[in-house]
């Protein structure tokens, strides 16, 4: 049957009914859903209907099912030049042409991606950053995340995501920082195994597995990230993932919508405040490079005898946990300063004895 379905939809396919196509590959992966090359069929019909997001996610089942599939690193390299994602698309496309050495889509789409990625860092280089007013944290408001059975991905428009009827819904929240947009998915009882996040340059995909059901978070990022700099912890009630921003901006909401561009945040709320300037006559002294100075004197400064030996008692004391100080200041009080233990184990069980140096005794005074 799942043969049938396929043939059926490749005739769709040839005949530019891409729609039905989707419908078609996606009957057939209820019925096998092990087939990457189902996967990598429907992510071809996907790009075709300009769902470039959906692509990408066939495309990497199609890979993790069978990495060795050419055709597979080529549709997510070129889903992912279309969301303009081009070192993600060049690493694809990296990989593809390794077990492809001799076919000329690879090398043509990677010259492409460099080309791309370059004007990208000239484009960059030559932004300002504007003075922008102080950007406090956002909130979004509490939507649901529209889950889809991993059998069933839309292939709708790339920023749009189709809900399944009658699947649970997990809510989410995100805010921004200076650095990062924080996304809290509210999953709870989820083990960590269960859940599958993968970054790209603008996309982000999140997979948790249910009871048995496999449902999807699928975004066109508002903007581009980091891959390398992101994380994502699982909780208890939650699933926790840090976006790490390509750019210090706000992002006015999570998906992509290719409309106004976003504000630069002021990049002096994550750094230090400078000291206050006052016109003088006299010549300016630096204050701070003064104290540091004398800090590292302080630090470098060699002390004998006596002074080196409490100097070197005082660093026991003040990088020790609170049982070793307790243990200090116990066993020097009850031994009348003859004895320094750090063991509070063995000193909070007893008084501690005074201990005399070779060829001296302990006397008490009487009053």
């Amino acid at each position: 049957m799942a043969t049938d379905l396929e043939m059926r939809a490749k005739e769709a396919f040839v005949d530019d009914n891409f729609d039905l196509a989707v419908d078609l590959y996606t009957q057939a992966l209820d019925v096998d859903p092990k087939n990457a090359d189902l996967y990598a069929d429907r992510a071809q019909a996907n790009i075709k209907l300009g769902g470039f997001t959906e692509a990408v996610a066939d495309a990497n089942k199609a890979i993790e099912l069978d990495p060795s599939m050419t055709k597979a690193y080529l549709r997510k390299g070129t889903a992912c030049i279309k969301l303009e994602e081009y070192q993600t698309a060049k690493a694809a496309l990296e990989a593809g042409v390794l077990l492809a050495p001799g076919d000329s889509r690879f090398t043509k789409l990677i010259k492409e991606c460099d080309e791309r990625i370059a004007e990208e860092k000239i484009s960059l280089s030559k932004k300002v950053m504007p003075n922008a007013p102080p950007t406090t944290m956002s909130l979004s408001s509490d939507t649901t995340i529209e889950e889809v059975n991993s059998s069933h991905p839309t292939h709708g428009p790339p920023n749009q995501t189709k809900e399944t009827p009658n699947k649970p819904k997990f809510r989410h929240d995100y805010y921004n920082t200076p650095t990062e947009v924080v996304l809290t998915i509210f999953a709870k009882g989820i083990p960590a195994e269960n859940v599958t996040v993968e970054f790209g340059e603008q996309t982000l995909s999140v997979t948790i597995d249910s009871l048995g059901e496999e449902y999807h978070f699928q975004r066109r990022l508002f903007a581009k990230i980091v891959p390398a700099n992101c994380r994502y912890q699982v909780l208890s009630t939650k699933v926790e993932i840090r976006l790490s921003k390509a750019e210090t901006i706000t992002w006015t909401s999570l998906e992509y919508s290719g409309k106004a561009a976003p504000q630069k945040i002021n990049t002096f709320l994550a750094t230090k405040p400078q000291r206050p300037s006052y016109p003088s006559s006299k010549s300016k002294v630096d204050w701070d490079k003064l104290e540091a100075e004398v800090k590292k004197e302080e630090k470098d400064e060699k002390l004998d005898g006596d002074a080196a030996l409490n100097k070197f008692f005082q660093d026991i004391y003040k990088d020790a946990d609170e049982d070793t100080r307790r243990a200090m200041s116990k066993s020097f009080v009850e031994s009348n300063g003859t004895v320094l233990s750090t063991n509070w184990r063995e000193v909070g069980l007893k008084k501690v004895e005074g201990s005399a140096p070779d060829g001296m005794e302990i006397k008490k005074w009487e009053y």
